[in-house]
């Protein structure tokens, strides 16, 4: 997890998408390698995802994104449709762990141009008036082309539904991806404890 020194309560504080707010989702893409460390490997860009939840989600009131291996289903969801995500908000219309999520790209080796805050306050309409029912998720992605940037999914609260917005549910802390190379051929001979 990334989490700022700052005191931040969360994914609704309006410190983090002001026009000079640190991107700290662009922090936590950075320092992705300590899961390549923990592994021993190489995880592509495609296989790690960052994470934010709701305020009924969180564990606690302080701002923190969860980095992590992306879950094996969503990495070959976003791949089999990666035409229907453009440059500016949709709805991505293939459930993702079982819930609905709008979707964009964005361009770029790094974050750091696109704070995904800001993103999401400025490109939803009537976002900021409940941001802490809000979750975001990152997803490192290169489209078939080999054009290297982001997926950026925005989920939304929805008890009726049961949609927490809980966007940590589309990573997966055990990395199975990474045992898994292209077409499903094992990448690992031994766990990554050994």
């Amino acid at each position: 997890m990334l989490i700022p020194t700052t005191r931040i309560s969360g994914i609704e504080s309006p410190i983090v998408r002001k026009l000079d707010a640190a991107n700290y989702f662009a922090d936590a893409w950075e320092v992705r390698s300590n899961i390549n460390e923990a592994l021993h490997l190489n995880l592509r860009r495609d296989e790690i995802g960052l994470a934010i939840n709701s305020g009924v989600s969180r564990s606690q009131d302080q701002l923190h994104i969860h980095f992590s291996c992306v879950r094996a289903d969503v990495f070959e969801t976003l791949h089999k449709n990666e035409r229907s995500i453009g440059n500016h908000w949709a709805r991505f219309k293939v459930p993702l762990f079982g819930q609905h999520y709008m979707a964009m790209w964005v361009p770029g080796e790094h974050l750091s141009p696109n704070n995904p805050f800001r993103l999401l306050a400025e490109g939803l309409p009537n976002a900021t008036l409940n941001m802490a029912d809000r979750t975001l998720v990152v997803i490192g992605f290169t489209r078939s082309e080999g054009t290297q940037g982001f997926v950026i999914l925005a989920g939304e609260l929805n008890v009726q539904k049961g949609d927490l917005a809980n966007g940590e549910d589309l990573l997966d802390h055990s990395c199975h991806i990474a045992a898994m190379g292209d077409k499903g051929v094992a990448r690992l001979s031994q766990s990554p404890t050994e």
